[in-house]
């Protein structure tokens, strides 16, 4: 048996490198490093006013919003959700999140059909100077 605890895990920061609120703390806690074979998790949190990033991902993706309030583009849609929020998101399909309300949004990603994902965003971020997160080399 594998457990994560999100509330314990080791959080790294991401920040934009051409805007400052493109700005997140996050890890994948569970993903094929970690022995799973077919789904890949990642839990972030975003402050006040911070967005994660317009980015595509390499499977489909299903967002909890653990606490907070969000905006969530899809596409072209946009949404507010919150707390116990489900938002759905296809595979390779432009998206972003941002926090809307006055306290920290926390959000835990699960990615089905998938052990390892690749996350292609629009633009760079630091420390990284990269604007892709590929999972399978994260853990190597």
């Amino acid at each position: 048996m594998t457990t994560v605890n999100v509330t314990e895990i080791e959080l790294n920061e991401f920040i934009g490198k051409e805007d400052k609120e493109q700005h997140c703390k996050a890890t994948f806690p569970l993903v094929g490093a970690h022995g799973s074979k077919k789904l890949a998790t990642v839990y972030f949190e975003l402050e006040p006013g911070d967005h994660l990033g317009r980015h595509t991902d390499s499977a489909e993706e299903l967002l909890v919003i653990l606490d907070g309030q969000v905006e969530a583009l899809v596409g072209t849609e946009k949404q507010k959700a919150g707390k116990g929020a489900l938002v759905l998101i296809p595979e390779m399909v432009p998206h972003d999140l941002k926090n809307i309300g006055e306290t920290t949004a926390k959000v835990l990603g699960v990615f089905g059909g998938a052990n390892n994902i690749v996350a292609t965003f629009d633009n760079e971020m630091l420390p990284t100077e990269s604007n892709v997160v590929d999972t399978s080399l994260l853990f190597s």
